[in-house]
């Protein structure tokens, strides 16, 4: 794909990130485009953004779990950049509005004291790598129409980030065990969706492994201080304003989030 296209692309998706609309999905314009033209389109997306003030506070992975492969119809990972006007604080509000189709999963976050660059690097590595583990919501949001999106329709618009919450306790990865310990998301007072560490990838730390190799091939680390979302654990669950939503994931914590 031309240099022109790609960063007109990027730039057509910043533009709707930045006016909270929809865009026609790329691989319905441009048949020929490829995963690595995706993953150029959003660095020129991420770029716009870095040039308009925002910092990069870690790394996401996408489509980690089966629930979320069938859901979209893709069926392998992604990445995306998570920066720090995409970062609420736990029980804080989030104006819907501010977001166009946006939807909640449950996930684990790892925070890196350690910088972890591939390849080569294993789930072992991982652990070793991280200060702590914590429930976490990302809120997904897409600028992809009707969320009609192929594997490079969603890395081209950042891996669909669209903001994310914390929870309310960082744990010792060692202290749990991050295959078996199980999920409950609530909307509302409602059980809406359950799942366990095993979802992503087979362990959450198998997620960031891949990603840490994944981005070592281009030449990027994970750095020491980011926090890395390994991938949801169940389904995307839409929300709209007036939803109130916790998350809670055994031996780790919650993390509640409310939309108005």
């Amino acid at each position: 794909m031309h240099t022109d296209l790609i960063q007109s692309l990027g730039d057509e998706l910043y533009d709707a990130l930045k006016a909270c609309r929809t865009v026609a999905p790329l691989t319905s314009r441009h048949e020929g485009i490829t995963i690595e033209d995706a993953y150029a389109i959003q660095q020129r997306m991420m770029a716009r953004r870095l040039q308009a003030g925002e910092r990069v506070v870690g790394k996401k992975i996408g489509v980690t779990s089966a629930a979320v492969m069938n859901m979209l119809g893709v069926y392998q990972p992604d990445f995306g950049w998570l920066t720090d006007a995409m970062v609420y604080n736990e029980g804080e509000a989030i104006a819907a509005s501010t977001l166009i189709q946006p939807k909640a999963e449950g996930e684990i976050a790892f925070v890196l004291k350690k910088s972890l660059k591939g390849p080569g690097v294993t789930a072992a590595d991982v652990l070793a790598a991280t200060e702590g583990v914590m429930a976490c919501f990302e809120i997904v949001d897409s600028r992809i129409q009707d969320w009609k999106i192929k594997i490079q329709d969603t890395v081209a618009d950042n891996a669909s980030c669209g903001v994310f919450v914390l929870g309310d306790r960082l744990v010792d990865p060692r202290d749990v065990d991050l295959v078996t310990c199980g999920m409950v998301l609530e909307k509302n007072g409602e059980i809406v969706a359950t799942g366990a560490g095993a979802a992503a990838l087979g362990h959450p730390a198998n997620a960031v492994a891949w990603l840490a190799n994944t981005l070592g091939s281009h030449g990027i680390a994970l750095e020491a201080g980011e926090v890395v979302l390994s991938g949801s654990l169940a389904i995307m669950v839409p929300v709209v304003a007036g939803d109130n939503l916790r998350v809670t994931i055994g031996g780790i914590g919650g993390c509640s989030v409310r939309f108005v």
